[in-house]
């Protein structure tokens, strides 16, 4: 079976093509090129590179957030549109676990970290090779995980290019609990997408029409406009 991969939720970018479980190419950087400028043309290089024709493709997958609004919405549009187009299955997993999958071997938890500004992250934590859910992906405040994490008292690994933002304050509240993993496992695979996806049944194409990001917050001009709400019906 031949699948793309697609994992765009946040800066960095990655493409790959996996033919019956072996990567056939794989593509990971993390450079300032916009992703809508920068997914397609290397989605087309990579298939180039394989000699795979999109209409052989058999399945798609793509990191379905949470993370970067627009890194979210670029994603998983480019993955529906292809989808549809060439009338392939398409499945979504969690960007989060699609980062925590580099680091499924570590012996304790897994937290992997995105930085939603404002001192908030993306956040969730898995367990074991399996990546079993400790807790579910969610938006919180730095302060508010790590109150969280202490509780558990067991071996953390941070993973993710965002955890420098916040390791002084991580290492001040988790102490020798907390372990940083190495740089060249902080950059998401979309063979790590694609290896999650396949593991999900395949769903009708069909469905392309109704799969949706999964942000796990509601976009800031939204909030502005529910304050602004909130705030009027107060003077009323």
């Amino acid at each position: 079976m031949i699948w793309l991969g697609i994992e765009t939720a946040n800066a960095p970018l990655s493409v790959a093509v996996v033919k019956d479980g072996k990567v056939l190419a794989e593509v990971v950087q993390n450079i300032k090129v916009t992703h809508s400028a920068g997914a397609m043309p290397a989605i087309e290089t990579i298939l180039a590179n394989v000699g795979v024709k999109p209409n052989e493709l058999e399945a798609i997958a793509v990191s379905e957030g949470p993370g970067s609004y627009t890194g979210v919405r670029i994603g998983v549009t480019l993955a529906k549109t292809l989808a549809w187009t060439l009338q392939k299955p398409l499945v979504g997993v969690s960007s989060l676990k699609v980062l925590a999958a580099n680091a499924a071997l570590f012996n304790g938890l897994i937290c992997p970290i995105f930085d939603a500004r404002r001192g908030n992250v993306y956040t969730a934590v898995y367990k074991g090779p399996k990546l079993d859910v400790v807790i579910e992906d969610y938006h919180d405040h730095i302060d508010g995980l790590l109150a969280r994490l202490k509780d558990l008292d067991a071996p953390i690994l941070f993973i993710g290019v965002d955890v420098d933002l916040f390791w002084d304050k991580i290492v001040e509240v988790i102490g020798h609990n907390a372990y940083r993993a190495p740089l060249y496992d902080d950059l998401p695979r979309a063979s790590a997408a694609i290896n999650l996806a396949s593991m999900e049944n395949l769903p009708n194409v069909e469905e392309v029409h109704h799969f949706i990001p999964q942000y796990k917050r509601i976009a800031e001009a939204e909030a502005n406009w529910l304050k602004e709400q909130k705030e009027k019906a107060h003077e009323q």
